[in-house]
Order: C-alpha cells, then sequence, then structure tokens
C-alpha cells in the first residue's frame, strides 16, 4: 500500500528515469516527498518553460524521455512551450502536471485547467490519473507512447488528491522499446532504384537515431558514394569533414545544395518529415508531389504519405534501416560518383566564414577561432534568431550527440539546453549560442546552472534588436520600424550577479582571451559580443537589405 505520489516515483525508476526537471508546487507535494528518498536526481528550475526545454535536451540527446514536473494552472501553460517543441522536432518528453483535486474540478477551481483540450494538439497523448492503483499501467505507457513510431511529448495530470490516496497497486515494470524494421521486399526495391539512378541525394533527418546508426549510416554512404545532407538542425547526423557530406539543408541553403536536390532523379530522406524549413517552404520537395522519385523512409507509418507521395515508402526507424541495408552493395562503382566530391568542396567553401563585416567585431573570425578551440566532443546548443545563422553555417558538426536546438524555431531554447547538457554529460564542453532577444526569454536558467556548478559558456549575440524581425520589417516595411528595438542590461555583470563569469567583446581580437578566460574559470560564463546591428546575416548587412527593398 502505497500513496500516489510514491507510486509515480516508482514507476519512473522502474522505467529507468535518473533525473527530473521541475519547478514545485503543492500540487505534487506527494510526489516531492517521495523523491526525498529516492535515487532519482532533482534539478529544480526557475520557470516552466525552462524545465520543459531542458526535458526536452535530455531526450534530444539520450534518445530517451526527459521528465519533467510542474504545477497546475501557469506552471503548465508556461511549460507548453517545451511542449510544442518536443512535438514538432519529435523528442521525447512526459510531462507530469500536479491538478486540482477531484472534487473541485469543471468549477474553475484555482488554477484549473483542460489540459486535454489545452495540449490536444501539441502532445502525442494526454490523459490525466483519476485512480492510483493504475499509476504504473499509465506511467509505463507514457514511456512506450513517448519514444514508439515518431517519438513525441506525453502529458500527465494528476489530480492533487489521487497523489496523497493510498493504493495498492502492481509493481511497476519497464516499458518495452518498440523497433519498426524494413522488409526484404522494400530494401530491394530501394537497391533496384539506387542501381537505375543518376543523380541520387540523400537527407538524414528525425530522430531515433545513435551513435551506432550514424556510423552504420557513414559506411552505408561511403559504400554507394551517396552525396549526403542533414535537414534543419539534425546536422550531428552525419560528419560535416567526411567526403560525402554536401550541407545543411535548412533555412538559407547553398544555392549550389539547392540544385543539387532539385535536380536529383532519388531522393531518399530518412527519419526526417521535411517540413516547411527544410523544404525551403516546399520547394525542394515539391508538395504532395515531388519532382525526384522518393524514397521516405520513417518509425511513423502515419508519416509517410502525409505530406509527399513517395515512390517507396519505408516503415522503420532509422536505426533498423540502416542496419537492413548494411549488407548491400553497388555491382560497380556508381555513374554519380564523381559528383559527390564536387559537393562536398561546395559544402566547404559555403562553411568558410568571412574575414570581414560591419563594426568592430566581426563574427566570421570569431567562428573560426571557436572551430580551432572547440574539441569534436563539444556540444552547442542555440535557440532562433539570425545569430543562429553562424552557427548552422559555419560550425562543422563531427559527431553524433553534439547539437540541441529547436527545428520548431522556439526562442530561449539554448540556455537551458546547455544546463541540461552540462548535467548529462560533465566532462564535455558546453557552449550556448543566444541572441539578446532569445537570451532573456529563458535567461534565468543561468542561475540553475550555477545552483548546480555546471561550467557552461553562453555566448550572447548581443546587437539591440529582434535581429530576424528587424530583418523581415526591413526588407517587408523598408525604414518603417517598430517594435524591434532592445535596451539591454549588461550581460557580463548580470553573469556576475548570479555568481558566474562575464565577459564583455567589443573588438574581434578580444574574443579569443574572453573565451578562454570564461572556460577556464570553473564557473557558468556569459561571453557577451556587442555586435553592429548592420552584421544581420554573413553576406548581406541590414542597410543593403533596406536598400534593396
Amino acid at each position: 500500500m502505497k500513496t500516489g505520489g510514491q507510486l509515480i516515483v516508482d514507476a519512473l525508476e522502474a522505467n529507468g528515469t535518473d533525473r527530473i526537471y521541475c519547478v514545485p508546487g503543492e500540487s505534487y507535494l506527494a510526489v516531492l516527498d517521495a523523491l526525498h528518498d529516492s535515487s532519482i536526481r532533482t534539478i529544480v528550475c526557475r520557470q516552466e518553460g525552462g524545465a520543459a526545454m531542458m526535458a526536452d535536451c535530455h531526450g534530444r540527446l539520450t534518445g530517451k524521455p526527459g521528465i519533467c514536473f510542474v504545477t497546475r494552472g501557469p506552471g503548465a501553460t508556461n511549460a507548453s512551450a517545451g511542449i510544442h517543441i518536443a512535438m514538432q522536432d519529435s523528442i521525447p518528453l512526459i510531462l507530469f502536471i500536479g491538478q486540482v483535486a477531484s472534487h473541485a474540478k469543471h468549477r474553475e477551481a484555482f488554477q484549473e485547467v483542460d489540459y486535454s483540450r489545452f495540449f490536444g494538439d501539441i502532445a502525442k497523448w494526454v490523459v490525466e490519473i483519476d485512480d492510483a492503483s493504475r499509476i504504473p499501467e499509465f506511467v509505463t505507457r507514457a514511456f512506450a507512447v513517448a519514444t514508439s513510431g515518431r517519438p513525441g511529448p506525453v502529458v500527465i495530470s494528476l489530480p492533487e488528491d489521487m497523489l496523497t490516496r493510498i493504493a495498492d497497486a502492481p509493481a511497476a515494470l519497464p516499458y518495452t522499446p518498440v523497433e519498426t524494421r524494413p522488409g526484404e521486399a522494400e530494401l530491394a526495391t530501394l537497391e533496384d532504384l539506387l542501381a537505375n539512378a543518376r543523380r541520387p541525394f540523400v537527407i538524414l533527418g528525425g530522430t531515433r537515431w545513435d551513435t551506432d546508426s550514424v556510423a552504420g549510416m557513414r559506411a552505408f554512404a561511403e559504400a554507394w558514394s551517396l552525396p549526403v545532407g542533414c535537414s534543419f538542425r539534425r546536422q550531428m547526423l552525419f560528419d560535416h569533414l567526411h567526403p560525402n557530406y554536401a550541407g545543411d539543408v535548412g533555412i538559407g541553403i547553398n544555392p549550389k545544395l539547392a540544385t543539387a536536390i532539385k535536380q536529383a532523379d532519388l531522393v531518399l530522406l530518412i527519419g526526417g518529415r521535411m517540413g516547411e524549413m527544410p523544404s525551403s517552404d516546399y520547394t525542394l520537395l515539391k508538395s504532395p508531389y515531388p519532382d525526384q522519385m522518393l524514397v521516405h523512409v520513417h518509425a511513423d507509418a502515419g508519416e509517410l504519405g502525409r505530406v509527399y507521395r513517395p515512390t517507396l515508402a519505408i516503415n522503420a526507424s532509422p536505426a533498423a534501416f540502416v542496419e537492413g541495408f548494411a549488407k548491400r552493395k553497388p555491382a560497380s562503382e556508381p555513374v554519380w560518383a564523381g559528383e559527390t566530391p564536387k559537393l562536398h568542396a561546395a559544402y566547404l567553401d559555403w562553411s568558410t566564414p568571412p574575414e570581414s563585416g560591419p563594426g568592430s567585431v566581426q563574427m566570421g573570425p570569431i567562428m573560426k577561432y571557436l572551430e580551432k578551440m572547440l574539441p569534436d566532443d563539444a556540444i552547442l546548443t542555440n535557440g532562433a534568431g539570425n545569430y543562429a545563422t553562424w552557427v548552422h553555417r559555419f560550425h562543422r558538426f563531427r559527431r553524433f550527440g553534439t547539437q540541441a536546438a529547436p527545428t520548431s524555431g522556439s526562442m530561449g531554447y539554448g540556455t537551458p539546453a546547455a544546463v541540461a547538457a552540462k548535467q548529462l554529460f560533465p566532462e564535455r564542453p558546453v557552449v550556448a549560442f543566444a541572441g539578446d532577444g532569445c537570451f532573456l526569454m529563458n535567461g534565468q536558467e543561468f542561475a540553475t546552472a550555477v545552483q548546480y556548478d555546471l561550467p557552461i559558456v553562453v555566448v550572447v549575440v548581443n546587437n539591440g534588436i529582434y535581429g530576424t524581425i528587424r530583418m523581415h520589417q526591413e526588407r517587408e516595411y523598408p525604414g518603417r520600424v517598430v517594435a524591434t528595438d532592445l535596451k539591454n542590461p549588461d550581460f557580463a555583470a548580470l553573469a556576475r550577479a548570479y555568481g558566474g563569469h562575464g565577459e564583455t567583446v567589443e573588438k574581434t581580437a578580444d574574443f579569443a582571451s574572453a573565451f578562454e578566460r570564461a572556460s577556464a574559470s570553473g564557473k557558468p560564463s556569459i561571453v557577451e559580443i556587442r555586435l553592429d546591428p548592420e552584421a544581420i546575416t554573413p553576406t548581406r548587412t541590414m542597410s543593403q537589405i533596406r536598400d534593396k527593398a
């Protein structure tokens, strides 16, 4: 006989949970009490959106559900930003919400929300547990739902009185992972399509990859001399310095890469959905009928044929597909083999940062320095904004598990993600990139890094504006600036106020020493780069965008 709170913690332990991210609330005190005697590490955060984004990063880097606990009402609605990210990005996550007591439901009680309605469109499954004896059933099912097919977030509502109720329940058993494997007939058909292709192209995306499947994909690409691109913010799926790598299929795509995809006669899309951003608004692959033959590999049958009609649909996870195709080799050197190195050369040229730019700080040399300084296993995180272009275009990812960034384009993600990444991998450097607007959306989680002695480095690119919106504003309504100017704090001083280390960079030459001092401080650090707002993109200034408009 145990309380509902104890049964929740038991079920989490049975399913391999080693840490949770939370903001405490009186609505789930019984769970917090049970955590007191548990081996599960409880990481308290400063805002529920940050806690949910930490759980998302946990799921993104481990493939196992990140666990988040929040209180009812505003706690749950704050967390919704992280749930939307996990849904669009196919990340396994379980959000537990303390709910009003059963007797008060449907009266618009204090902080009451109908979570099935609120989260219905942005979560994979939403459920409320009314009977404490069914907690093991529902929690184990949540792990299965979050990780199977197309992974995603699950939301579980926990009425306060249910958590304090004593119940007799069976011991929780761990969920059974579900693998979706390709059939031999589909693999044989793909082999025939490749054998008859002249200009194939591979795009990697989605989740359910791991170190072994990424290595297997590299061997597959080598055997068939295939050019490989990575979908938007999935760049850690292929070594950027490998001769088969052709570039990032994302926002601001290399025109030569875009042309290669459009002119391909066969596109092999593995794991990804090829949504609006990676498809360049559905122009690289036209929806619903692509110009190219499309082989779509996805773990969720519901995604196959939903946006694009594929020539061949293969219902399999990326890991199982790569394993299944591994033994198939071309009978002779493919006819396209000579073109693949050319695409890689075009990528190297595209990803070489510029040496100059407007203002006293140039991001090109800074990125060049970081490429030399950071080891291959460094983890980079970021949210959204024009500053992220410098990371996505000029950082050359080498290994799996080194990138955490939302494909949903959510601001405020980089700092909480860095906190979670450093918790998971304390031995590896973790660098978060944020704009000034992006940082101040969840920058309070820097306090969480200080609380847990997590020496992350946050590079705040401060140009005093909401840069992406200003760029669009100048392009569409030139000279009519409204609502995009920002007056910011001294970010280095803010870091020191939190108990961390702070640096301010106002000249390009100052960055290297500032970054090295931050890294050596042993504290969470902020390195603020004061960037001229004219330096809005690597190739065009704000004035050039305005003048063209």
